[in-house]
């Protein structure tokens, strides 16, 4: 009898310690600052009542931590150069809009829903507009609660719009006007599925995409356009730097020893000559 309330004591001491680190880990900056907001009242009820109905204390620790995982915020880097994609999720829109492309990205309960820059630039204006909130997937959603983020930059003006779903209900940005932003900072995150778009710069066509519809992207970390006239380093004579377009590359005198490419970019395999007089 001492023996199995021996035993009981220790399991409560373990469940409220494991209860502890939860809690501060949600604290921490792993994950989104929302998290508060719902993971530390269900662990909070989950300590209350696990040494009264365990069962229940149990389930409360799985939705607490199923909370934790929706709220994760991960290290993204960007995997090479050209616009990142601004959310987690499954492209579900890629349509031209007068002179730009519209990319729109679905995500579900189980991605991140932190949203990242997909260029660098500053931001000119911020609006939140209120909407419905129909499922992120539907035609009809950008009707929905959504903020809009403009932002200027060197390749023209660009827009990310975070738009919430069926279950969400908060959107919260990180920027207002007049913030400048890089590449693949974090600029919001929705509370519980959502989409995420971006309107990108006039200089981009449907020929720089490198995606399609139905990918599966990483925010911040996958590439979703790149132009094609991309800076190579050519080792040649004269140690002058040339020009590739798609996979063409520029050779003078064919005097050419290696082109070194940005990563992810194809070997070149066919060249162009010109004299010194054209150079």
């Amino acid at each position: 009898m001492r023996q199995q309330r021996y035993l009981k004591r220790r399991r409560q001491e373990s469940e409220h310690n494991f209860i502890i680190v939860l809690i501060l880990s949600a604290i921490s900056n792993q994950f989104a600052p929302g998290v508060r907001r719902y993971a530390v009242p269900v662990f909070i009820f989950a300590g209350i009542v696990a040494g009264v109905a365990p069962p229940v204390g149990a389930f409360a620790l799985l939705v607490g931590g199923a909370i934790l995982w929706f709220f994760r915020d991960p290290s993204r880097q960007p995997s090479g150069p050209g616009i990142v994609s601004p959310a987690e999720g499954r492209v579900t829109v890629i349509r031209e809009e007068g002179e730009q492309i519209r990319i729109g990205i679905f995500l579900n309960v189980t991605d991140v829903h932190v949203a990242r820059a997909p260029i660098a630039g500053e931001v000119t204006q911020c609006t939140h507009r209120e909407g419905a909130h129909r499922p992120a997937f539907m035609k009809d959603s950008p009707r929905n609660e959504r903020v809009d983020i403009a932002v200027t930059t060197s390749d023209g003006p660009a827009e990310i719009s975070l738009i919430a779903g069926a279950v969400a209900r908060r959107i919260h940005p990180y920027v207002d006007t007049g913030t400048p932003i890089k590449r693949a900072q974090r600029i919001g995150h929705i509370d519980f599925g959502s989409r995420v778009d971006v309107l990108l710069p006039p200089k981009y066509t449907i020929d720089d995409l490198l995606i399609g519809d139905g990918d599966k992207l990483r925010a911040g970390e996958s590439i979703v356009a790149r132009q094609k006239w991309i800076l190579v380093s050519a080792i040649i004579s004269r140690r002058r730097h040339v020009w590739a377009h798609g996979c063409v590359g520029l050779v003078i005198d064919e005097r050419v020893a290696q082109i070194r490419l940005w990563p992810s970019i194809p070997p070149c395999s066919r060249y162009h000559r010109m004299s010194d007089q054209q150079w």
